[in-house]
């Protein structure tokens, strides 16, 4: 099953961790048919693949209601596919920012269990 990453950018805000999708993304016809597969023969809600994916709900419903007329090839035919670089870029982005989601974690569970190791200091 081939997957192509979706861009992601990931930004920390009071003290939280939101990833956030960069609008335009583009998928290759491969990742298109296989979302498409997971709804109609795998019996997955639109919502439950967008999520797994990443993806807009909206996108999903959009590829399956074309894969249904017979013009999901005709999806992204205008648009310029991710070179090998790009999709490594984009592999190693959300890698990172995976890490950074683990470290931050880490910190506060080490943070919060060196206080209840400790109750009578701080």
């Amino acid at each position: 099953m081939l997957f192509v990453d979706t861009k992601v950018e990931v930004t920390y805000k009071n003290g939280g961790v939101r990833m956030e999708r960069i609008p335009n993304a583009v998928y290759t016809k491969e990742f298109r048919e296989e979302a498409v597969r997971m709804v109609i023969e795998h019996n997955l809600s639109a919502y439950e693949v967008a999520q797994n994916l990443s993806i807009p709900k909206s996108t999903i419903t959009y590829w399956v209601r074309e894969a249904r007329k017979g013009r999901l090839s005709l999806v992204g035919s205008t648009k310029k596919t991710l070179s090998e670089t790009e999709m490594e870029l984009a592999r190693v982005k959300r890698e990172l920012a995976q890490v950074k989601m683990e470290r931050d974690f880490l910190k506060k569970a080490s943070a919060y269990f060196a206080k209840e190791s400790h109750p009578g200091t701080r």
